[in-house]
């Protein structure tokens, strides 16, 4: 199952993080994008990111489970940066990384079926049903209703993937809609309840099922609050680093064998390099010594190893 896929990852790297490849052609290495030759502006940002993810890879895969590219970050540069989504997805799987699309997809019925073919399913052409972008797992957005996440959860029990339901995201402002109380209780934990009835029956070996959450670690007493009305939900924690959050934020995401979530870092990784006032050409070498740091925080934070439960 995907999410057993991304859990045994997290077991033999003893690292529950996942890289965010959100890359700004404006914030990236300039040597990468004087590189970058040709007349059309937008094929050359789209190979400087395509070379700039190509080398994180090559740089993490072996000490980083996962990765999650936002998709915002590709969309703004055209087609071209879309093709380079497309490659890097493509390209982290070919190392052994399980990879997170970050669209934060949401909307009608009808329209989902598109979304989950996209990134998840198989589009029907010509007598065939072949894979689109094909990540094992995406982001997705909920609050328009079952209708509009249904054919997400049917994906997933198709062809093994995994979505992340926004619960309680790590922005600022988002208590302004997700905090507000029904029935006497906030909002997101109504969505909470509707994701552990999707849930059922995809559990996988390690107690997880393919309907995981987006909790982020800057809201620590919800993220406690959720770990326990949610024993089988696996989540996505976002905040960590450039955001303000912790491994110490981030702690009670986990279960007591230090499953049940794995933690992302954009910026605190991807801008290392400049962060040291280097000038870009040892930007891998930058991103792997943070990486490495937080992998440490976060299993100082679990305090103990990570470990299977017993199956």
């Amino acid at each position: 199952m995907s999410v057993d896929k991304l859990i045994a990852r997290i077991i033999d790297l003893q690292n529950p993080s996942v890289l965010g490849l959100d890359p700004n052609p404006s914030a990236l290495p300039p040597h990468l994008m004087e590189e970058a030759k040709g007349d059309n502006p937008f094929a050359r940002a789209a190979a400087a990111v395509t070379a700039y993810n190509f080398a994180l890879i090559d740089g993490l895969c072996d000490i980083v489970p996962a990765v999650k590219p936002q998709l915002a970050c590709y969309e703004q540069l055209r087609y071209e940066g879309v093709k380079a989504f497309y490659d890097t997805v493509a390209y982290a799987q070919s190392k052994g990384m399980v990879v997170i699309a970050d669209g934060k997809r949401g909307d009608i019925g009808s329209t989902c079926d598109y979304y989950a073919n996209a990134f998840l399913g198989e589009t029907a052409l010509f007598g065939e049903s072949l894979p689109v972008f094909d990540a094992d797992a995406l982001t997705v957005n909920a609050y328009l209703g079952s209708d509009g996440v249904a054919p997400f959860v049917k994906r997933c029990k198709e062809f093994d993937k995994m979505i992340f339901v926004l619960l309680k995201t790590s922005n600022p402002s988002s208590g302004e809609f997700q905090d507000k109380l029904l029935e006497g209780a906030p909002l997101y934990e109504a969505v909470a309840a509707a994701a552990d009835r999707w849930n059922e029956e995809t559990i996988g070996v390690y107690g997880y099922g393919k309907v995981g959450a987006v909790v982020g670690a800057t809201y620590p007493e919800q993220l406690a609050r959720l770990r326990a009305l949610l024993p089988h939900t696996f989540f996505l924690v976002p905040g960590y680093g450039a955001q303000g959050g912790g491994g110490r934020d981030a702690a009670a995401a986990f279960d007591e064998n230090g499953l049940g979530a794995v933690v992302n870092s954009s910026r605190g990784i991807l801008n290392a390099w400049s962060k040291k006032g280097l000038d870009g050409r040892d930007f891998v070498k930058a991103a792997r010594e943070e990486a490495l740091r937080m992998r440490d925080d976060l299993i100082s934070a679990i305090g103990h190893p990570i470990a299977a439960k017993s199956l």
